[in-house]
């Protein structure tokens, strides 16, 4: 009985039992009061028939007492109480009811105290006698046939309500198995199938349900398959593209190997633009093997924490806005710093490099695409706890979309075909400094974000500062 249908059907015989022992109990009054009405019409009309022939035989008296099964009658007529019909009494009279004005909690009380006491106990019963044939009938009689009588009427009672409840129950139990087991068992049968293979669509479930409540809940499970659906399968996609990016950052590390040996050479040269940019073109190489060598560090595990010293802010800065100012080609955008001098942060200059580099280009791009004139301009400050470095831009503002999913990689692109890659990556090398990037303010005047690099930092057993 641990199944569903199973318990239904038990606790609806219970209740339909319940329900029929609510109705037994005035049914059995009602039994035992028309039982006793019925002897007393039965003696008035033997004492009619005795009024009418006061010369009666004593043996048709006593026929008369025994088919009313009463052993005397006592009529109220014309304000004179006469003994119609008598026979003597096995037994003293043991209780007397009054049927002319008995409420309902009365009579079911008398009933059952009738059913409860055994024995040859005589009854008296006064009442009302029918078609105004006096004032008052006054009856004795023996009380073992009452309780007979209620007894086998409520065992006629418990039988029919039996039925009643198997029938019942059975009904229901068959309603239950068509409507909301059945129902149950296609939805786990779905969820199974769904899970052996969570990426084929044809096993997501359709809803069928008649009852409105299963069919919602089958509505809530399709909606909740196809999501998953859509996750795994994007979630295959970045498997992918991760495996796709680390073979070819492999590849584009030993390249960039060859080219940075290559470099080397043009320290040698004469020409003064060259040895201006051989610097700038070095550093930009090493970088891009860092970063290769940081991609397949990643493929293999978290990006790699910080290394952590105190580097001058201004330098790094300057390096990452030149490369955006040759970037921005013949574009009218002009880049403005504002770093306080000598100006130093805890940070690993590698990871600074990009996340600042990451912000500035997601401006520019934004800027130039609008083909619109522009600003970038950088801020930088100090406070007892922490360092803020504020990027400002003068471009259209971030979309709807792009802040809804802001760093979130594939999903927080601005620009069309972007992957949003460039700001998850600068909040999760923020996060591993133990600081956060925040979205200031964004609109069609342009944005701004805020980094905020943390002067304290927590160690296992003591805090530097």
């Amino acid at each position: 009985m641990n199944s569903l249908s199973g318990r239904f059907l038990v606790l609806t015989t219970v209740f339909v039992m319940l329900a029929e022992v609510l109705i037994f109990v005035p049914s059995v009054a009602r039994f035992r009061v028309d039982y006793l009405v019925s002897r007393l019409e039965r003696a008035q009309i033997a004492s009619l028939a005795l009024l009418a022939n006061e010369m009666i035989d004593p043996k048709l008296e006593a026929e008369l007492l025994e088919n009313a099964e009463i052993y005397n009658v006592v009529l109220l007529r014309d304000a004179v109480r006469q003994l119609v019909l008598s026979s003597p009494l096995p037994a003293p009279v043991a209780v007397t009811y009054d049927l002319r004005d008995t409420s309902p909690p009365e009579l079911i009380r008398d009933a059952f105290a009738d059913m409860i006491h055994t024995g040859d106990r005589v009854l008296r019963v006064i009442g009302v006698p029918v078609r105004q044939a006096g004032l008052q009938i006054e009856i004795t009689l023996p009380a073992a046939p009452l309780r007979a009588a209620m007894l086998e009427y409520g065992v006629r009672i418990l039988i029919l309500s039996a039925v009643i409840s198997v029938l019942t129950a059975g009904l229901l139990f068959l309603a239950v198995q068509r409507f909301l087991v059945r129902p149950i068992k296609r939805v786990i049968a779905a969820m199974v199938s769904y899970a052996a293979a969570p990426e084929d669509t044809r096993r997501i479930i359709e809803p069928s349900a008649g009852v409105r409540e299963l069919r919602e809940a089958e509505a809530t499970l399709q909606t909740l398959q196809t999501q998953l659906t859509g996750a795994l399968r994007q979630k295959d996609r970045l498997a992918q593209l991760g495996s796709a990016v680390a073979k070819v950052s492999h590849d584009l590390r030993n390249i960039l190997t060859t080219a940075q040996l290559f470099t080397d050479r043009l320290d040698a040269s004469d020409d003064p633009m060259v040895k201006r940019m051989a610097p700038k073109l070095v550093n930009s190489i090493t970088r891009a093997v860092n970063l290769c060598e940081s991609t397949l560090a990643f493929g293999r595990a978290e990006e790699p924490p910080p290394a952590l010293s105190r580097v001058a802010l201004a330098p790094i800065l300057h390096d990452v806005v030149d490369g955006e100012r040759l970037a921005s080609g013949d574009h009218d955008l002009s880049f403005a710093e504002d770093v306080p001098v000598g100006m130093a942060v805890r940070a690993d200059p590698e990871q600074l490099h990009r996340v600042l580099s990451n912000l500035i280009r997601n401006a520019r791009q934004a800027i130039v695409a609008s083909g619109k004139p522009g600003e970038i301009s950088v801020t930088a400050s100090e406070t007892e706890d922490a360092w803020r470095i504020d990027i400002i831009d003068t471009g259209p503002g971030l979309p709807a979309r792009a802040r809804d999913h802001l760093f979130t990689a594939f999903q927080g692109g601005a620009r069309k075909g972007g992957s949003g890659l460039g700001l998850t990556i600068a909040a999760e090398l923020a996060r591993g400094h133990g600081g956060r990037l925040e979205l200031v303010d964004t609109g069609p005047t342009g944005t701004r974000f805020a980094l905020h690099l943390p002067k304290t930092i927590v160690t296992t057993d003591r805090e530097m500062s």
